[in-house]
């Protein structure tokens, strides 16, 4: 299948001297939904932007339906959506009003009951904005997005500061909006997201791109190791866990330990080192390889984020 967007060597330094981007490269397919995963300061949003053409960056190509996103971007923002990671609106204007104001931005008229019911808001179509609750106003951003009909639509952070409920409600919009032909670009740090909604993730650090693979097939290079994890009481050093047998890897970010194995075999010899020691220790959990544990094979450090299930 085509390609609707391609990086190469994309590299932004702000004035600060701070290099967000150092010299990052990928592409994204037609239909697909392609996840920006990593952690806050990571240069996910600063990606989404440039290709967004909000910000200009230092050297490197960024083409969007072959049109140079920098020098084209007028033409390229007749074919995306863009919801940004926070967006406030009049209080006092209602929903409706909002959608035709947004269509008047590309002289077009749009049936705003029909953009509204694409993320379940049109029995708030002429409620004002200072009514809407935190997971309402989520989806009115993404509705406000939907105006231009785009074929493609960004997404940065769509569900940060969503309780669990409404954060599964938006992957299903995603899910709906996708099957309806939108090829999405989304940015988030929860791996659960990346790990449920995207066909692809590239997996992000420090301005660079550390890999890029189908979700299961990352996790599956690691379907040979599971991890027993555990919260110390002491603040010692645990590389003698590597003594036992069947040990691989140890993490070790006070209190928590993590525990890298070859096969479940080596968890109750990891209890009786733990024992021998007079390690006092506490959530003692065992559990096969997710897309945090990609994160965590290729930066050796955990990616800081709540768990949204």
């Amino acid at each position: 299948m085509s390609s609707v967007i391609e990086v190469n060597n994309l590299r932004k330094t702000f004035a600060s001297g701070h290099e967000a981007l150092r010299g990052i490269s990928f592409s994204v397919t037609k239909g697909e939904i392609f996840g920006l995963l990593g952690p806050n300061g990571a240069g996910k949003t600063t990606t989404l932007e440039i290709l967004e053409g909000l910000k200009q960056p230092n050297s490197g190509e960024v083409k969007i339906f072959g049109l140079d996103a920098i020098r084209q971007s007028a033409q390229v923002k007749q074919k995306i959506g863009v919801q940004l990671q926070s967006s406030e609106y009049f209080p006092s204007v209602t929903l409706s009003e909002l959608i035709t104001l947004f269509a008047s931005f590309y002289h077009k008229q749009v049936d705003t009951k029909h953009i509204l019911s694409l993320v379940n808001l049109q029995d708030k179509a002429e409620a004002e904005v200072k009514n809407l609750s935190g997971g309402q106003k989520h989806r009115f951003a993404v509705a406000s997005a939907l105006v231009n009909n785009p074929q493609i639509l960004f997404l940065d952070e769509p569900t940060t500061g969503l309780d669990p409920r409404v954060r599964r409600e938006m992957w299903q919009l995603i899910r709906k909006l996708n099957d309806e032909g939108v090829t999405i670009f989304i940015t988030t740090h929860y791996m659960e997201e990346a790990e449920y909604l995207c066909d692809r993730v590239a997996i992000i650090d420090r301005g660079q791109i550390l890999t890029i693979d189908q979700p299961r097939a990352l996790i599956n290079n690691l379907a040979h190791t599971s991890q027993v994890s555990f919260f110390a009481q002491e603040s010692i050093d645990y590389d003698w866990l590597t003594d036992v047998v069947g040990v691989e890897k140890i993490y070790h970010h006070d209190p928590k330990v993590i525990v890298e194995i070859k096969t479940v075999d080596a968890v109750p010899k990891i209890l009786q080192a733990l024992t021998s020691k007079n390690v006092h220790f506490t959530g003692f959990t065992l559990k096969t390889a997710t897309l945090e544990d990609v994160y965590l094979d290729l930066t050796g450090k955990e990616l800081e984020t709540e768990h949204v299930i």
